[in-house]
């Protein structure tokens, strides 16, 4: 497996993963994901295509996971996230295709861009999800932080992995990117 920059010619690739991972479960009847649009669609993937189109995402830290032939079978999108006036990353939607969860890619995909966005001199990295997992990779509740989530019912689903230039004191309220407003 190959963890990489997504390039444009991800896109339609990517796409499809982000829509097979949080595509509703065929025993369950219950959708992985928030919910789908009115057209049965992940609304996870519409949110990657309007973070690219909006300007949203960091480029240099929305990564794709490739199999031994090239074909994209995780993704990872990372957008511009602020901690009242204070720059920082917003991790997610972070997907792998059904077929290959399970097998480590999602970790990969989180470690590479935790990695990413300290080498770039990002402070922290913040996202809404199951704190059993997200534990593993440093991520604690905001709140231990003095960061506060976007919707107080998050409670501590909403995280956030500090970095090395984090600096003491950001302590606020954190925004997503305009296109989350819109789940």
């Amino acid at each position: 497996m190959l963890i990489r920059r997504e390039v444009a010619a991800d896109a339609a690739a990517a796409r499809a993963v982000v829509a097979g991972a949080f595509a509703p479960a065929a025993d369950s009847g219950h959708g992985r994901g928030r919910g789908a649009d009115r057209g049965g669609e992940p609304v996870e993937a519409r949110l990657v295509d309007e973070l690219r189109t909006s300007g949203a995402s960091l480029p240099g830290l929305s990564l794709v996971a490739l199999d031994e032939e090239g074909a994209v079978v995780g993704h990872v999108m990372c957008s511009r996230g602020w901690v009242e006036a204070r720059p920082a990353v917003a991790l997610g939607p972070l997907a792998v295709r059904p077929d290959r969860q399970l097998r480590g890619v999602g970790s990969a995909l989180v470690h590479a861009a935790v990695g990413a966005a300290d080498a770039l001199d990002e402070p922290l990295v913040a996202l809404l999800g199951d704190p059993r997992y997200y534990r593993r990779f440093g991520f604690r509740p905001a709140t231990a932080y003095g960061i506060a989530a976007p919707v107080e019912a998050w409670g501590d689903h909403f995280q956030v992995r500090t970095l090395t230039v984090f600096a003491v004191g950001t302590r606020g309220r954190f925004s997503y990117p305009e296109p989350f407003d819109r789940l």
